[in-house]
This record gives C-alpha cells, sequence and structure tokens, in this order.
C-alpha cells in the first residue's frame, strides 16, 4: 500500500480556512427566475455549502483516498498519479482508463473494481482485466506539466506510464471527454501498443465535404451546435480566458462548488436532482480533492492548449475502436458514420441512460460493454 501520507494529507489549518470561507461566503443577490434557470441554483448551493462547512467529515473521505492503491511515477521533467487494480487472474489485459472534467480518479474506482474482480458483481474471474487510473495532469494528485506544448504530453506521459514503468508490452484504453480525447492521441501515436480504444466520446474529421453527409450526421451537427449555443460558456472561457476564472474559484469554494455542480446537473441522467444521483458527499469530495490540491486552474489547462493548438489533433485512429453513447451526455449523440470518418470503429453502443459521468451513472452498462469489447481483442 502507498504511504498515506504521501497520497493526501490535509491540514488542520487548511481544512480550518475552508470551513471559515465557506461559514463567511458573500452570497450573490439573486435573481426573480426559476432555480437553475440563469446557472445553479442558489438554494441548492446554499444547502451544500451549509453541509460542507458543518456536518460534511473530510477525515473520512481522505482516510478512503489514500487507502486507494496509489502509486506514482517520474516520467521526464514531472511525475504521475495513478491507480492500480490487479486483475482476479494472471495474464490480464491492462487497462488504463482516463477521466474527463470536471472530474477526478474517483469517478473511475467503481467501474475499475467492476472490471479487475467481476467475480464480486456475479461475473467472471476469467473476465477480469489489470486497471490503471492515472490522474491527467494539473487534476488532484498529477502536478500539471512543466511547460506549455514541450514533451512529454498527456498521452506520451500516459504510454511512458504503461509501458517503461509499469512494463505493459500490450493494453487497452478507455476514455470520456477530455480523457477519450488523450485516449484517442494515445491509441494514434502507439498503435504498435495499444490493442484498442474504447470512448464515450468521439473527435470529430479534421476535414469532410458538407455534401457528403448523411442525414444522421447533419442532425448530430445542430444538435452539437445547439448544445454549444445554449451551454458551451464555460468551454469558451475555459479556452480563451482561463486564467481570469481559476482565480476567483481558487479564492471561493462556494464558487468552485458551483462551477462544478452546474455540469453535474446539466450533463447527467440525474433528472434535474444531482445530489439526488450522486450524494452530497460524493460532490464534495470532487469539490474538496480540486480545493485542496488547488488545482481547478491546472485542470483547464488542456482546453486552452486545444484551442491555441499546443496540444495535437486526432487525425485517423486505426486501431480497433468501440464507441458508447449515452443519452445524457453533453450535446448530440454522435452517428456510426461519423465515428468512422476518424476510427476504425467496430464497437457501437446506443446505451439506454446515463450521461457524462456514465462511470458513476451507470458502472454496470459500461463495464459489460468494455468487457464485451476487450475480451476479443486480448
Amino acid at each position: 500500500m502507498p504511504d498515506p501520507q504521501r497520497v493526501l494529507t490535509v491540514s488542520d489549518a487548511d481544512l480550518d480556512d475552508l470551513r471559515a470561507r465557506l461559514r463567511g461566503t458573500r452570497w450573490a443577490r439573486r435573481w426573480p427566475v426559476d432555480a437553475w434557470k440563469a446557472g445553479t441554483d442558489s438554494d441548492e448551493l446554499r444547502r451544500l455549502v451549509d453541509y460542507w462547512s458543518t456536518a460534511y467529515d473530510w477525515r473520512e473521505h481522505e482516510a478512503a483516498i489514500n487507502a486507494l492503491p496509489s502509486g506514482f511515477a517520474d516520467v521526464g521533467d514531472t511525475s504521475v498519479h495513478y491507480l492500480r487494480f490487479d486483475a482476479e487472474r494472471h495474464g490480464a489485459l491492462p487497462l488504463l482508463l482516463a477521466n474527463g472534467w470536471p472530474s477526478s480518479f474517483l469517478e473511475l474506482t467503481g467501474l475499475a473494481d467492476r472490471l479487475s474482480s467481476p467475480s464480486r458483481y456475479g461475473g467472471s474471474a476469467e473476465n477480469s482485466f489489470t486497471v490503471v487510473i492515472p490522474s491527467l495532469p494539473g487534476f488532484g494528485l498529477s502536478p500539471q506539466r512543466p511547460t506549455l506544448g514541450k514533451a512529454p504530453l498527456t498521452h506520451d506521459i500516459w504510454h511512458r506510464l504503461m509501458h517503461d514503468s509499469l512494463g505493459f508490452e500490450r493494453y487497452g484504453v478507455h476514455g470520456s471527454d477530455l480523457g477519450a480525447g488523450e485516449s484517442s492521441l494515445l491509441a494514434q501515436a502507439h498503435p504498435e501498443a495499444v490493442v484498442g480504444v474504447h470512448l464515450l466520446d468521439a473527435a470529430g474529421p479534421q476535414s469532410y465535404d458538407p455534401e457528403g453527409l448523411t442525414d444522421e450526421e447533419r442532425a448530430y451537427l445542430a444538435a452539437e451546435k445547439a448544445w454549444f449555443d445554449a451551454e458551451g460558456s464555460y468551454s469558451h472561457q475555459q479556452q480563451t480566458r482561463p486564467l481570469t476564472l481559476a482565480q476567483g474559484l481558487s479564492d471561493s469554494p462556494s464558487g468552485l462548488l458551483a462551477w462544478i455542480l452546474e455540469k453535474y446537473r446539466a450533463w447527467s441522467d440525474c433528472g434535474g436532482d444531482p445530489a439526488g444521483r450522486f450524494g452530497d458527499d460524493f460532490l464534495l469530495t470532487q469539490a474538496s480533492l480540486y480545493w485542496f490540491t488547488n488545482t481547478i486552474s491546472t485542470s483547464f489547462r488542456p482546453y486552452y492548449e486545444r484551442k491555441h493548438g499546443i496540444r495535437p489533433s486526432v487525425e485517423r485512429v486505426e486501431v480497433p475502436t468501440a464507441i458508447a453513447v449515452f443519452p445524457h451526455d453533453l450535446g448530440g449523440r454522435p452517428p456510426r458514420e461519423w465515428v468512422e470518418r476518424t476510427y476504425n470503429l467496430t464497437r457501437y453502443t446506443p446505451m439506454p441512460s446515463g450521461g457524462h459521468f456514465a462511470a458513476l451513472e451507470e458502472p454496470d452498462l459500461l463495464a459489460d460493454d468494455l468487457t464485451a469489447f476487450f475480451s476479443e481483442l486480448a
């Protein structure tokens, strides 16, 4: 087991500071609008802030984080934090699981347990995988990369973690949101090592003939535009002026929670009730992890790097690719033919329920799809 002192230990002074800031929140003036209509609902935010400052037990969740199977690996001039869940059987295929924003490794632990120990969930040990969950650079316990645009980039850090540090010659990759983009780049750059890539979000083609689009593709692009016009302001801000936003969220825990909470509601299959779907403690642990590691600022970097051409583009992924499409994920649902323009698509699974945080919302559905796809490639 890792040394808990090295993984995460929050001082009493930092914990007291958080609670004092929460108790001293200066609340924004209310508007005469319906709840959630113009942003995070004030009543729900006040309820969670009150619980965060009084009854929420950070020490319990800190202990749970420290009990996870963590490791750290040095790659070039940086290091990477990861979790490793060993498979129930010897020689199982390794899988790298990558989360998106505004999330962390905590989103993926239940999925990792199902994949590494399926017998606990009614499955067979023969279908187990060794699962590695790296923290994105600048998220949680992984420091940000020391420079913009210089090697190693995130996908190469992950390959060096899997291949050089952990000794896996061949492995599979799964990702959602930002993690899907890095997983795609990893598969594109290292097809000799990646047996297949499973995604919840697909990169669009670098170019295409609009006249050659199918009706389904046109409907998808129209839905994407409508969604971005209504919901995409967060992305535009994080791409263009992230440090202006970051200062406010790094100084105000209630502001940080409001920014995150809105996404857990809007992007999930929660029926408008994020706390009822995910639980107060999970939402506050995610916010606390960002707060105590002071990483909301650095979590914005992938957006800025993509906008400014610092991050490479996904051009063509030739390794076998699967995509699971969850109905309440953000934006439109990419049709098969759209994904095929960029990927060697061999499996396409429309899901009956779930959203952007599928590993939390529908871990059994996602584990079954991952198992079916990678069992054929192992």
